[in-house]
């Protein structure tokens, strides 16, 4: 009977280490989280379970309690508000990533070399940004936009995407003509072929730096500082810069 005991005070500790470790992740950075995550479980031997979404749904997930040991934002507000609201841990608050904007387009017109002209022009049936509200991608689009000159002209044309995953997909499927995106989907062999790539200007739209931080309501805190430690290791920093990304 004591070593029935034993064994079942033993068991919550056992389920607890072989749980994963939760990670909301903005939808831009999925991809690359799934590699590091990979990369991680490796090493470590803790698997890693994301869930994605815009920043600023994931951001409202976890103010109503959504149970995530750590969040991959596309921007520094929410998790500095995360911070703030005493809902993450304020010492594990950090930039994981920076991202770049581009033009892109999978319609066979325009071409390549004219494309940007096309664009200027407002020669094109839709244009597909994230929505501005919820998704930095989609603030760092608009802002670009009203910089240059094309808000005005664009604003009736615009097929918002509720994240920067589906907004690529409205371009991908050619239910818009022009697409601005990040370059982290579209880089190298990961990416569809494009007609248009164009890296948008980095003084046109506010730099897109990516923050991570460690939520309050984590059941594995050590595991998830791992985690944090992880994405500053050379490893990590390969996988980034092969997918786009630049690293502060």
């Amino acid at each position: 009977m004591l070593r029935l005991l034993c064994v079942l005070f033993l068991l919550p500790a056992i389920a607890s280490a072989a749980e994963p470790l939760t990670v909301a992740v903005a939808s831009n950075f999925l991809s690359a989280a799934e590699e590091l995550g990979d990369e991680f479980a490796a090493v470590t031997g803790t698997a890693v379970r994301l869930s994605s979404g815009s920043t600023g749904k994931l951001y409202a997930q976890i103010q109503n309690g959504a149970p995530y040991d750590v969040f991959l934002a596309a921007d520094v507000a929410r998790p500095r508000k995360l911070e703030e609201e005493g809902l993450a841990l304020r010492d594990s608050r950090f930039t994981y990533a920076r991202g770049t904007l581009v033009l892109w387009s999978a319609t066979p017109q325009p071409s390549e070399s004219d494309c940007v002209e096309v664009f200027a022009s407002g020669q094109y049936r839709h244009l597909a940004i994230a929505n501005p509200q919820i998704a930095p991608y989609g603030r760092a689009a608009k802002q670009y936009l009203t910089a240059a000159g094309h808000w005005s002209n664009a604003a009736g044309r615009l097929v918002l995407g509720e994240n920067i995953s589906q907004t690529l997909q409205f371009v991908v499927t050619r239910n818009a003509t022009f697409g601005l995106v990040a370059l982290s989907q579209v880089k190298g062999d990961r990416g569809q072929q494009a007609t248009c790539f164009w890296p948008i200007p980095a003084d046109l739209y506010s730099a897109i730096n990516q923050q991570a931080i460690i939520l309050q309501r984590s059941r594995q805190p050590k595991n998830a500082r791992a985690f944090l430690e992880f994405l500053r290791s050379k490893r990590a920093t390969e996988i980034l810069v092969s997918r786009g990304y630049t690293v502060p």
